[in-house]
């Protein structure tokens, strides 16, 4: 069993990462084109390449982790990152909710069901979480600090249920270190992020849907205003629940 590694030693690998790490965007776009050059049709095309783009964030973690040679000690029913604020675009939200539909009935109801139930017994977090300026860098503290969990949190069982879909940011907070850090604090120093990955994946599908927007195809998203208008996650789940998603 591999040993949990220390702050300095994540730093250093960090670094390692940083100085002698060549990531390679062609395999974003590779993704892209090989959807472009399909017979699917748009629906399929646009979902397909959602989901295999926040698939690769993951497998491009996992070259990163074996350049330099560590292991996440994050395991199932955590939840630490669960509770963080989860911005993304209204174009992902909608990928995501169409994502969802195409779940088995059984598993989409209980999405809904808990949904229903989150919503209202959450209420007066989410009124003051979704009252946060969310472009702040410093409101992380204070959203964490709420205690509020993710609309797609089981609560039961401490995993995310649509997690194949789950959003980048969920994906890029990666612990090395005892997992005791994140359960003994707030915003501990030792977990490492990703993000800047996402500019990698959000290229690639904005290209996807960009293409498919100029070549005249029926698109269920707005572009490119849903590219580029961003909130947190409840924020979106709401407005989709309310029928209010479309709205400006």
């Amino acid at each position: 069993m591999n040993r949990y590694l220390t702050h300095q030693e994540i730093i250093d690998k960090s670094n390692r990462i940083n100085e002698s790490y060549e990531l390679d965007s062609e395999v974003f776009e590779t993704i892209v084109d090989d959807l472009l050059n399909s017979e699917a049709d748009t629906e399929e095309v646009i979902l397909d390449g959602f989901q295999r783009l926040l698939a690769e964030i993951n497998h491009e973690i996992g070259r990163m982790e074996d350049h330099v040679s560590m292991t996440p000690s994050c395991f199932k029913g955590c939840a630490f990152c669960c509770y963080f604020p989860i911005i993304i675009s209204k174009m992902e939200a909608k990928m995501l909710f169409r994502s969802i539909e195409s779940f088995s009935d059984e598993r989409k109801e209980r999405i809904y069901d808990h949904w229903a139930d989150y919503y209202s017994t959450q209420s007066g977090k989410l009124n003051k979480a979704l009252k946060m300026d969310h472009t702040e860098e410093s409101i992380k503290f204070d959203y964490k600090r709420l205690n509020l969990p993710c609309p797609m949190l089981d609560p039961k069982t401490q995993a995310c249920m649509a997690y194949e879909v789950r959003p980048v940011p969920c994906r890029t907070y990666l612990n090395y270190a005892d997992p005791n850090v994140c359960a003994e604090n707030h915003l501990p120093k030792e977990p490492f992020s990703y993000e800047f990955l996402y500019n990698h994946y959000f290229g690639a599908l904005n290209e996807l849907i960009q293409f498919l927007y100029e070549n005249g195809e029926e698109l269920f998203v707005d572009y490119p205003s849903d590219a580029w208008s961003y909130d947190f996650l409840p924020a979106w789940v709401q407005k989709w629940r309310e029928g209010t998603l479309d709205e400006l």
